[in-house]
């Protein structure tokens, strides 16, 4: 160590920014950097989210349309290759049920699951979920498996 890499201890020295006002005799003081007059200079501000300055905003100028089916049932969708994956990697042996979906991850607990017909599997292997596609459905059972709609 010597004079040429001498510095305080980590955590030693704080930069606090400037205080502003904290009074005239600070050169702070005053409108404390806000400028004169406006709601930016209020204590309290917050510019309110898609504010546009006072003109009509972007979000009520455009026109709404379509509906919203409030009896819309959500499905998570899981591919027989991400089985056959599982299968593979000795995750599952012989049954996949809703519980072991939840405990791996791949669905929710409040979550409706759709088997989905992407890619092959190999294993014969017992599915329950709540939905299953046709061709899904037609490859489990290929497979020598079973498909339980639960």
């Amino acid at each position: 160590m010597d004079l040429s890499n001498l510095q305080p201890a980590p955590g030693s020295v704080k930069n606090q920014g400037k205080r502003v006002g904290r009074g005239q005799g600070s050169g702070k003081g005053g409108t404390a950097t806000r400028g004169h007059k406006g709601a930016k200079s209020r204590s309290g501000y917050s510019k309110k989210v898609g504010f546009e300055g006072g003109q009509m905003p972007l979000q009520r100028r455009v026109p709404k349309f379509g509906f919203t089916n409030i009896n819309r049932k959500e499905y998570k969708g899981i591919n027989i290759d991400t089985l056959q994956q599982l299968v593979d990697d000795k995750k599952i042996n012989d049954t996949v049920d809703f519980e072991t979906l939840v405990g791996l991850g791949l669905a929710g607990k409040n979550e409706m699951v759709k088997i989905l017909g992407r890619g092959e599997i190999k294993a014969k292997i017992k599915v329950s979920a709540h939905k299953f596609t046709a061709s899904a459905k037609e490859a489990i059972e290929a497979a020598g498996g079973e498909v339980v709609t639960l």
